[in-house]
């Protein structure tokens, strides 16, 4: 028996090294051309180190070599050297210096994702989509995202110029002061017996803001309390388990978000706890089109679960998971190593979530252009979205909706003579529509109830 059972294990060797010779021979010819495509990157080097116009250093070229090769990737993968790893690790806290604003490139120019609440880009009345072509009269175009951001940057009190394009409008400039940005990424208030939250980001202070915020509210309206509305409008997202953690703190059960990436194996699902914040009360939560990233984590949770009544416009589209790698010694890459799921195994990458009412801004006057808000799915090297058919109309230019250079107009006031509108302040109409839907939701609860 012994014999048999070792003369089987015999044949299944022999065969297994015949069936993988194939593979095991394509793998050697992959290798080879990996060393003779390293061999072309040796070359240009050299050859740049020694004949560029002006004198380089190694470090500069390596350094752009790498953020070359992960850029081009997708929009969201870079290299960051030391100095720049520093600054997000300080942003992550909620402190840093700088505009308050949120970026991205698209097309050689920096797009913005979203300016940050009571930041100088807030209050210069920078809107989603906003696209900076120059920096104190010097185009942006030939930067690379990072020697962007690094012009933007500078010492509190310091000014700077941007010049903005909005949608099929002339340029204009906006003047702007550099300062200290420390961000109260929650802030809350009560109207009436409704309770009002407003998340901005998401650092590492934002579930123990929530928590304050919630604890307050109660404590304000006591028995009273009908219902919060949950502001995620303008959030450019941020850390992943403070989405999640957001997310548990009003849902008592279920999958909140998975991430995956190429391989199988490492799926990773994220589940609520037991035990809802918010006591059962309904919740209306806001959207648009500057809600990005963990905004959409937060908000597509709720809505697979019923959990929440989401309102206002699309969201921005970014369904990708970014892991910070630290290279020892030189800074660290930031790259793209996941979709992320919403409960139901939907992707929102490149197409967004749509709210279950939608609720335009309010308007003086009709927008120009043909009302296509810039998203995630009109970045260059935009990932895909393999859970949703393609429409054939669009089947050429590879995304959902291809920007054609005009757009929606917004609700605050800049230099270009727009409206003025600040979220959650008077005059916000679809603050107000979520107050009202609140309302009805809580009259239908206690009639349920009855």
């Amino acid at each position: 028996m012994i014999r048999k059972v070792s003369l089987a294990l015999g044949a299944m060797l022999v065969v297994s090294s015949l069936s993988t010779s194939q593979p095991a021979r394509a793998a050697q010819q992959g290798d080879g051309d990996t060393y003779r495509l390293l061999n072309l990157f040796g070359d240009a080097f050299d050859r740049a180190r020694r004949d560029y116009v002006d004198e380089v250093t190694d470090q500069q070229l390596i350094e752009n070599a790498v953020n070359g090769m992960l850029s081009q990737l997708d929009p969201h993968s870079g290299y960051l050297n030391a100095k720049n790893y520093k600054e997000m690790q300080v942003q992550t806290r909620g402190e840093f210096g700088g505009l308050g604003i949120e970026v991205t490139m698209e097309n050689g120019w920096v797009k913005v994702v979203s300016p940050i609440d009571d930041t100088p880009a807030s209050r210069a009345g920078i809107k989603p989509g906003d696209f900076i072509t120059h920096l104190d009269g010097a185009p942006v175009l030939g930067l690379s995202l990072n020697e962007a951001v690094d012009k933007m940057r500078g010492p509190a009190n310091s000014d700077i110029r941007l010049t903005i394009r909005r949608g099929g409008k002339n340029p204009f400039d906006i003047s702007l002061t550099r300062a200290v940005v420390k961000i109260q990424s929650v802030r809350s208030r009560t109207e009436g017996d409704l309770g009002y939250i407003r998340i901005t980001q998401f650092t590492d202070r934002t579930k123990s803001g929530l928590v304050t915020a919630i604890h307050d509210i109660k404590e304000r309206t006591g028995d009273k309390l009908k219902g919060y509305v949950l502001d995620l409008r303008n959030n450019p997202g941020g850390l992943l388990d403070q989405a999640i953690e957001v997310s548990d703190a009003f849902l008592d059960h279920g999958e909140i978000v998975s991430t995956r990436s190429r391989r199988a194996e490492d799926i990773q699902r994220y589940s609520a706890r037991t035990g809802d914040l918010a006591d059962g009360l309904p919740v209306v939560v806001l959207i648009n089109d500057g809600s990005a990233s963990a905004a959409e984590i937060v908000a597509g949770a709720l809505q697979d679960h019923h959990r929440a009544v989401l309102i206002g416009t699309k969201s921005f589209g970014k369904g990708s998971v970014q892991t910070i790698i630290p290279l020892q010694g030189y800074g660290a890459m930031r790259l793209t190593t996941a979709r992320y799921y919403t409960p139901s195994g939907r992707s929102i990458q490149a197409i967004g979530i749509q709210p279950d009412i939608l609720v335009e801004q309010a308007r003086l006057e009709p927008a120009a252009g043909n009302g296509h808000k810039r998203a995630e799915a009109d970045l260059r090297h935009a990932l895909s979205n393999n859970t949703v058919r393609k429409d054939p109309a669009q089947e050429n230019n590879g995304t959902a909706n291809k920007d054609d250079g005009t757009g929606d107009e917004d609700d605050e006031k800049t230099s270009s003579g727009e409206p003025q509108v600040k979220l959650g302040e008077p005059g916000d109409y679809q603050l107000s529509q979520a107050f009202d839907l609140l309302r009805g939701l809580s009259l239908r609860r206690v009639q349920a109830v009855n």
